[in-house]
Order: C-alpha cells, then structure tokens, then sequence
C-alpha cells in the first residue's frame, strides 16, 4: 500500500485517491459542501485555508491545506521511488 503525506503529518493512502482538484470552482464547493452534510469529509487542514481537495474511491472528501500541485508532485515522487526499488 502506498501512503502519500497531505500535511501536518496526515497520511492517506495513493491508491485510493481519484482527483486532486483545487477547490476554487463552484462545482467543487458544491461537493465539498454536500460531503460535509453527509458526514465524508475529511477536513486535514488545522484550520488553515483549504488548497487541495482529494476525492477518493470511497466517496469521501480529504481537504488538505497543502497546493494540488505539491500532493500531485509528492505522489510522482513516491512512484519514481517505488520504481527505482523495483529495478534494484
């Protein structure tokens, strides 16, 4: 299983995630809200500015205060890393 940091020590699992959207757009608010009301969100943010949202396979919502471009750029990373191991 491989685990991607989306801040303040926050860890979800890679594989699971389906989109890292930024949440600007009003579609996005508009799922990001209704996954509050259901209870599927997941607010990793220690009450600083949502920057990332990360839709997952399981319906839940992981807002994390961390750029899209970072979460993206750490999941790439930790493939590289996987990758490099396997032709070891």
């Amino acid at each position: 299983m491989q685990l991607i940091n989306i801040g303040f020590g926050n860890i979800v699992s890679a594989n699971r995630i389906i989109a890292i959207v930024s949440p600007e757009s009003a579609p996005i608010k508009r799922i990001v809200q209704e996954a509050k009301d259901d209870g599927t969100a997941i607010d990793a943010t220690y009450g600083r500015k949502t920057r990332a949202v990360l839709i997952m396979d399981s319906g839940h919502v992981v807002l994390s205060s961390i750029q899209p471009e970072t979460v993206a750029g750490r999941l790439e990373k930790d493939e590289d890393d996987i990758s490099t191991q396997d032709e070891k």
